[in-house]
Order: C-alpha cells, then structure tokens, then sequence
C-alpha cells in the first residue's frame, strides 16, 4: 500500500512534474470540497462545475502557479483562489452576455425606426460624425458602449475588458474632446 502523499508534494509532482495520478488524487481530494463551497456562492450548479473544472485544468496546463513560499499557500486555499476568481469572471461575462442576448432580441423584434437611431443616422454625416471620428478608438469603443450601447459603467468595464475607473476617465475625456471639437 502507498503511502499518502502530502498537499504539497502533490503540489509539486502536478505542476514541476506534470504527473497525471498526482493531479487525480489532487482532484479527488479537492474537487468535492471545492465544489460544495462554490455552491455557497453560487446556485448555479451548472456553472459551479465548469468553474471547477477549469480550476482544475488551470492547474494541469500550469496557467495556474502555486508559490510553496508564499504565506498560505496551502492546496485548499490556493485553490479557492483561482475558483473564486474564474466564478466572478464567469458571473461577469453571462451577465454581459446575457444583456447583449435581450438587447440584440428585442432589435430583431422591432418593425419601426425608433428616434435614437434616425438621430444615429444623421450623426454619420454632420459635424458630430467627423469629431467622433477623430476621437482615439479606445476613447471612441468608450461611448459606444455607455451612451449608444447603454451600458452601466460597470457593465462596460465587463464588455471592453478595463477596470470601471478607466471607463470614468476615457467617457469624461471622450465627452471634453468632443466639445472642444463641437465649439
């Protein structure tokens, strides 16, 4: 009978030695646990298992690095890390997508114009259109996603993949060039 081997030294056979029967009994030991406390977090079932299973496959392709000397770096608690982290990244994006879905459903649905997008139309020709055009493209995707698109500050830092601050910073600096340029 084999002795158990302790978290860190399958730790080190997954990730320094790529030793496939480490990385099972690191998922056997691991996986229920985790599993069990992401559902506290989320009553996605679905979702909490692709975000353990690409917790564990972070670790098996090794984008995942575990820091022995690291304080607390234990097998359960960096674990959690890189679940807790890929379920807010998951969280995040269905919300987006799922808001890009309802939007891009009611515009199949409409048979009318609505008055915003005659106003958008009129833009591409006017004096509006070339100062748009002038605008830096990250400055520019900016006020596509808050102003035309609609989003919500912290719905735009999802979508354009940049923290909310800096969709702040470009949306006031998007807003001032274009008066400048319109006066």
């Amino acid at each position: 009978m084999s002795e158990k081997r302790s978290d860190g030294e399958l730790l080190r056979a997954v990730t320094a030695d790529g030793d496939r029967g480490a990385f099972e009994e690191l998922y056997r030991r691991y996986a229920p646990w985790l599993t069990a406390r992401m559902r506290g977090r989320c009553a996605d079932a679905a979702l909490v298992d692709d975000v353990v299973q690409e917790t564990f496959l972070a670790v098996w392709r090794g984008t995942a690095r575990h820091r022995e000397d690291a304080a607390g770096a234990d097998a359960a608690g960096w674990l959690w890390r890189i679940a807790s982290r890929r379920l807010v990244d998951a969280l995040r994006g269905a919300g987006a997508r799922g808001r890009l879905r309802q939007a891009l459903a009611r515009l199949r649905h409409r048979d009318e114009v609505s008055a915003e997008e005659r106003v958008l139309a009129g833009v591409e020709h006017g004096d509006l259109a070339g100062a748009l055009v002038r605008l830096s493209p990250e400055l520019r995707a900016v006020l596509q996603a808050t102003v035309v698109d609609g989003l919500t500050t912290r719905e735009a830092a999802v979508l354009l993949g940049i923290p909310p601050g800096t969709v702040k910073t470009r949306a006031m600096r998007a807003r001032r060039q274009l008066r400048e340029a319109l006066a």
